[in-house]
């Protein structure tokens, strides 16, 4: 299959804009041949996730880029680095790592783009618009903004995401267009209240099993009783593009592409129909807890970063109470969110009982944990799947009041009340 190329491209494949433009059109053009599409379209926004520090290569190709003077053509975003460059250390993390870490944060920031720091760039003012066609890494902020927003865009992975921000161009396929973006699978919620949907820890649940009986295919979901807030869908979406690789949900008269079934289906007919029950539920629960005690050391909350709702939510669950003198506390946030949550009253309450915050990072992609801290506990679905294999952490799973009450008795706490029904 050719792929055809506007004379601006074959200038800027011919090096007439520069090197570095140059050398990202001719990584986006090679991407572009093997995923099979036809031609380019313009974006009008991205966000890059090769800002995380992960090792030498990563630094060396933003380092590349950037002396050979890579400037964004469309307004860019920057997911976390690998370092708090202002408190890291208050932890563990090695010297060196944080020094590679900030020349990379250094690299990227060089390029012309808005160092917003955070995975959920949807929390900022560069939160884009319905039908918006962008360029978006990390696997949490493109299910949102396909899901959620309605605007449009693929899975980009690391490195890709910044040739399409410095070109200005993305390869024509996939969730980019209309016919791909309709449902494949039909999840019918039977039985579940409108308390249980109501709750924080609903939605990460939700969205673990989503994501591991859909992989890649689109699931429309159908059966809600209530609206839920862009927090809770930030969490469903998390969870599902961990567990599986939804990078786009459907949930019928909630997500704009889903007035009806109908309508997310784009009036086909379902590959499959899946009844979604109380039992189905709680399993998916079970899978998210891979501790066997109440044994407490840390809760990390803000995977994905916390926004200023929950900021002020944590704020009213812990006024006037004290975390246990053995049980870390962790806030993981963008410095923007936290910047508002400080102005508004909010981080007042929060360090007073004992919390912690980081900016900038995530606890996922930074060395920060000394070894002995070792039982965790998260209302994050994200989290709680990830971390056994990236930290060698054992985690507990649970709501955001009972990651407070555990705090402040010093073991985990779970109540079970809303998942008996």
């Amino acid at each position: 299959m050719t792929l055809n190329l506007s004379v601006k491209d074959q200038e800027m494949l011919k090096g007439a804009h520069g090197p570095a433009t140059k050398m990202a059109m001719s990584i986006l053009v090679r991407m572009a041949e093997v995923s099979g599409a036809k031609e380019l379209l313009d974006i009008s926004g991205a966000h890059i996730d090769s800002t995380v520090y992960i090792g030498d290569a990563g630094l060396e190709y933003a380092e590349r880029l950037a002396s050979l003077g890579a400037k964004v053509a469309v307004p860019t975003t920057l997911n976390v680095s690998g370092v708090d460059e202002h408190h890291w250390k208050e932890w563990a993390v090695p010297p060196l790592w944080a020094k590679q870490a900030h020349r990379q944060m250094v690299a990227y920031q060089s390029m012309g783009t808005i160092p917003t720091w955070t995975c959920a760039p949807y929390q900022t003012e560069m939160r884009p618009s319905f039908g918006q066609q962008i360029a978006w890494g990390e696997s949490n902020a493109i299910v949102f903004a396909n899901s959620v927003i309605g605007a449009r865009t693929e899975r980009y992975p690391d490195m890709f995401d910044v040739c399409c921000a410095i070109t200005g161009r993305a390869p024509a396929i996939g969730l980019h267009l209309t016919e791909n973006r309709a449902g494949k699978i039909l999840l019918k919620l039977e039985g579940v209240s409108a308390e249980l949907q109501a709750s924080d820890d609903f939605y990460p649940v939700l969205g673990h099993y989503l994501g591991k009986i859909s992989l890649d295919r689109i699931p429309v979901i159908e059966g809600m009783s209530i609206v839920p807030d862009d927090d809770q869908l930030k969490a469903l979406g998390a969870a599902a593009a961990s567990s599986g690789a939804v990078a786009l949900f459907h949930m019928v008269g909630v997500t704009p592409e889903a007035p009806t079934v109908e309508a997310a289906f784009q009036g086909n007919t379902p590959e499959e129909t899946i009844i979604v029950d109380m039992e189905i539920l709680r399993q998916a629960r079970r899978e998210l807890t891979h501790a066997d005690d109440a044994r407490l050391d840390m809760v990390v909350l803000g995977s994905p970063h916390f926004s200023m709702a929950e900021y002020k939510t944590l704020a009213k669950l812990v006024e006037g109470k004290k975390k246990h003198k053995d049980v870390k506390f962790l806030v993981t946030s963008s410095r923007a969110m936290t910047q508002l949550a400080q102005q508004a009253g909010f981080l007042e309450a929060v360090q007073a009982f004992g919390a912690q915050i980081t900016v900038d990072t995530c606890i996922l992609t930074t060395p920060m944990l000394p070894k002995e801290i070792r039982f965790l506990m998260t209302n994050s679905a994200k989290f709680a799947y990830y971390a056994p294999g990236l930290l060698d952490k054992r985690i507990a799973f649970s709501s955001l009041a009972d990651c407070v009450t555990s705090a402040v008795k010093g073991e985990i706490v779970r109540d079970e009340t809303l998942w008996k029904g």
